[in-house]
């Protein structure tokens, strides 16, 4: 709104004449503009006074609901402000020059947010700018978290009437490197005993009786009676012989083959005895970088096509896949710590386990995963999950009735007992990480590779030729010190590791 300036007492209007009277003819004229401009922030129901350069004349307020003035002589004004929003002032000499100008935006309390979030953020840097009905942060905060820290308290200072709009920066590096170690032993140990017997009598009219109780495959055929005399056929046997068979050979174990004759039988015995003992050892590093908030994801591995009967007779193809595979989102909190929701996976093909679908042999997966949230600070280490197991199968296989005679019942019993042992650790330890500026502060695996020579590949069998200097392997960079808000003890992130490679830091 526009409106002439009302003086309020003669006195005053004296003095602006007077004023106006000892100014040169060109000031009074307007020909020497003089428009000190700008932004005036006042809060709500406080004001601001100015001293203009050269007296007035007129006075112009364009929404006196917002802000007005109270004009305490020809070159003071005093700017109050009554609702927030934002409106101008303009102020003229006598002949038409602007002597004063200005936007003035009116606020809750905009003064103190400056003051609130210094005291609740001492670290952080935020101006607070009012913004016709809104209020803009700008600046930088120690950490993501806190520039959404310093919205909500701002938010809850000014009401839910005034918007704000955060332009916050975060000062600190966001990268973050995730190294994670999977360390695994399986040991598993199998012991098995077991009988066949297989007897006939010495003519073709005697009785004959097997027993297998042991694993099936001992004895491929049973050579007919020594003693008799004549030519040998093709499987070994004497004229008036009888063969006995037996399964294929076994596919693992030692048998102890004893021929004899027993009460008027040839008696043949295969004690088969089987010990398999085997150990596999696992040990996966994988490491991945990824900004604060985001996701990251990793694999080395392959996957393996399965098939999948669909209708009408038709088969699709999916494929699964397995190897080393990391995934995860870290979160930089305010004290420099760092939230990790994290899920490592091993997993390689077993033919142990396979199928067969529609004629195609499909191996099992054996995987190892977990998925969990921490926090821990830049360098920490910790444990995220592990497993110990110890496994014991002890059975037997025997007639019933007979296999419990003593001593002789042996011989109708076959014993297996299998052990099985595990242990399984994953170990995590992130890093705040910034880039290089030189790549050559980054070692890769090819660095100082030569090809071998045709001597060096064919006479010394050399894969590869040595190389001329040694190679240092690149560390991780340290972020800041992380602080533990409940006893603010200050902890020196970890040394890092002789054999740790990330992504990003200086070599040794």
């Amino acid at each position: 709104m526009t409106r002439s300036m009302l003086w309020k007492a003669g006195a005053a209007g004296l003095a602006l004449t007077l004023g106006l009277g000892g100014m040169p003819l060109a000031a009074q004229n307007g020909a020497a503009v003089s428009a000190p401009g700008g932004v005036v922030q006042v809060n709500t129901g406080r004001g601001r006074l100015v001293t203009l350069s050269r007296p007035m004349s007129d006075l112009f307020v364009a929404d006196d609901s917002v802000a007005d003035v109270q004009v305490r002589s020809p070159t003071q004004l005093y700017i109050f402000g009554k609702k927030p929003g934002e409106t101008t002032i303009s102020a003229t000499a006598r002949g038409g020059g602007v002597v004063y100008a200005s936007t003035v935006r009116v606020g809750n309390n905009f003064d103190s947010i400056g003051a609130m979030l210094a005291l609740a953020m001492p670290e952080a840097k935020i101006v607070a700018t009012p913004m016709n009905g809104l209020v803009l942060l700008t600046g930088t905060v120690p950490a993501p978290a806190d520039a959404a820290e310093a919205e909500r308290l701002v938010q809850a200072y000014v009401g839910d009437a005034t918007k704000v709009l955060s332009r916050l920066r975060s000062a600190m590096p966001l990268q973050v490197n995730l190294q994670v170690r999977i360390a695994e032993v399986n040991r598993n140990f199998i012991k098995s005993i077991g009988n066949n017997i297989t007897s006939r009598a010495n003519n073709n009219n005697g009785f004959k009786f097997s027993i297998g109780s042991g694993r099936q495959g001992t004895i491929t055929t049973v050579p007919g009676t020594p003693t008799n005399t004549g030519p040998v056929d093709a499987n070994g046997a004497r004229p008036g012989s009888t063969l006995f068979g037996l399964p294929a050979t076994a596919p693992s174990g030692s048998t102890l083959n004893m021929f004899g004759h027993l009460l008027g039988l040839d008696v043949i015995s295969a004690l088969d005895l089987g010990e398999t003992v085997g150990q596999v050892t696992t040990l996966a590093n994988p490491n991945l970088t990824a900004i604060s908030g985001e996701t990251g994801t990793f694999l080395a591995g392959g996957e393996v096509p399965i098939p999948i009967a669909q209708g009408f007779g038709t088969v699709s193809v999916e494929f699964k896949q397995y190897g080393v595979s990391l995934s995860y989102t870290p979160i930089v909190l305010a004290d420099g710590r760092i939230s990790l929701r994290v899920r490592p996976e091993v997993s390689q093909l077993d033919y142990s386990n396979a199928v067969t679908l529609n004629g195609t042999r499909v191996p099992g997966i054996t995987t190892r995963r977990t998925e969990t949230t921490v926090e821990l600070g830049s360098g920490q280490s910790m444990m995220i999950s592990g497993l110990l197991s110890n496994i014991h199968n002890n059975s037997y296989d025997k007639t019933p009735g007979l296999g419990d005679v003593p001593i002789l019942g042996a011989l109708l019993r076959s014993n297996q007992f299998q052990r099985n042992e595990s242990e399984l650790v994953i170990v995590i330890t992130p890093y705040l990480v910034k880039p290089v500026d030189n790549l050559n502060q980054i070692t890769l695996p090819t660095d100082g590779y030569r090809a071998p020579t045709d001597v060096q590949r064919v006479l010394l069998g050399d894969l590869a030729a040595a190389s001329k200097e040694p190679q240092r392997r690149p560390v991780p960079t340290n972020g800041p010190a992380a602080i533990i808000p409940a006893t603010q003890t200050t902890l020196s992130p970890a040394r890092p590791q002789a054999n740790a490679v990330p992504t990003a830091g200086s070599p040794r």
